[in-house]
């Protein structure tokens, strides 16, 4: 385990630096910069800031200075926020998305393994056509037309809860929309594992319902959720653009966003290195619990 961890890591750095080279050069070459406004700035102080902030040197000057801060953990200033620094802006507004994503994700587990579970187990039954066409309708329905349709619907309809500055609708706005995933996948995978031998042996044995679906099948049948978890854990913890943009949550998303329409070309690539990390951190967790799971597999 320890060799496999180490060669993750060692290959998350090229990895990181291919995606902060790209995002550098792309975020430069997009129209407009960060001092572009509908309000002319004077040439005068123009020239100030921008031999504030280097973007006066060269193009490959600007990427090695980048590169070199990069290195130290400096992810430079934001030309948004003119007093915050990039890595205070992520570590202040990382603990929103945070919560909000850990609330998305209970319900979608919830929601998604309860779905899925009793689908399998009820196959071709009302229950289970039912469950999965709710599932198919979340996979369908995007999250910004999900988050509208429930602050319509609950927030000024029906009054149950605050559209803004609340943790509920986007929690289920995140998580209902993951949740319809997990519910397949967990379906699927159940059926798969119900149909094996092992399976029947058990059974013939005189074991319980009970025993052969919480100690012989769900370590198996929920291996394609854990594998799809990776990815779709770091999107719901790291909030979505769209849902903390709607329900006006003051999370990283947010940030990505409001730093995309300005132009803060700093704060764009520590958003996205940030995610990137993330990522890579949680899918090596994901493979790690695979082998767990599946005996089969090994770290070699």
């Amino acid at each position: 385990m320890f060799r496999f961890i180490a060669k993750r890591f060692l290959e998350m750095i090229p990895v990181l630096f291919v995606i902060a080279t790209l995002t550098f050069f792309m975020v430069r070459l997009a129209p407009g910069g960060p001092f572009t406004t509908e309000k002319s700035i004077p040439p005068e102080i123009q020239k100030k800031l921008e031999a504030f902030y280097g973007l006066n040197k060269p193009l490959y000057e600007q990427y090695l200075d980048y590169m070199g801060n990069l290195l130290k953990g400096d992810l430079g200033p934001s030309f948004k926020y003119a007093t915050w620094s990039v890595n205070e802006l992520i570590w202040s507004a990382f603990p929103v998305s945070l919560e909000l994503g850990c609330y998305g994700l209970a319900i979608a587990l919830i929601l998604g393994l309860g779905a899925g579970i009793v689908a399998s187990l009820r196959q071709n039954s009302a229950v289970d056509h039912i469950s999965m066409s709710l599932a198919m309708l979340g996979i369908c329905v995007p999250t910004f037309v999900m988050g509208p349709l429930l602050v319509l619907i609950f927030g000024l309809g029906l009054g149950w809860v605050n559209a803004s500055g609340d943790r509920i609708l986007p929690s289920l706005t995140l998580g209902g929309f993951y949740a319809a995933y997990i519910a397949r996948l967990a379906r699927g995978g159940m059926l798969e594992i119900l149909n094996q031998d092992f399976i029947r042996t058990a059974r013939a044995k005189g074991a319980s319902p009970k025993r052969v679906i919480l100690k012989h099948a769900l370590k198996g049948g929920l291996l394609p959720v854990v594998s799809f978890l990776g990815p779709a854990v770091a999107d719901i913890i790291t909030g979505s653009f769209v849902v903390e943009t709607i329900f006006q949550v003051p999370g990283l998303g947010r940030f990505f966003v409001t730093a995309a329409f300005n132009r803060d070309y700093t704060m764009v690539l520590g958003t996205v290195l940030f995610y990137a990390v993330l990522i890579i951190l949680l899918n090596l967790v994901v493979d790690v619990v695979q082998v767990w799971l599946n005996p089969r597999l090994r770290f070699e």
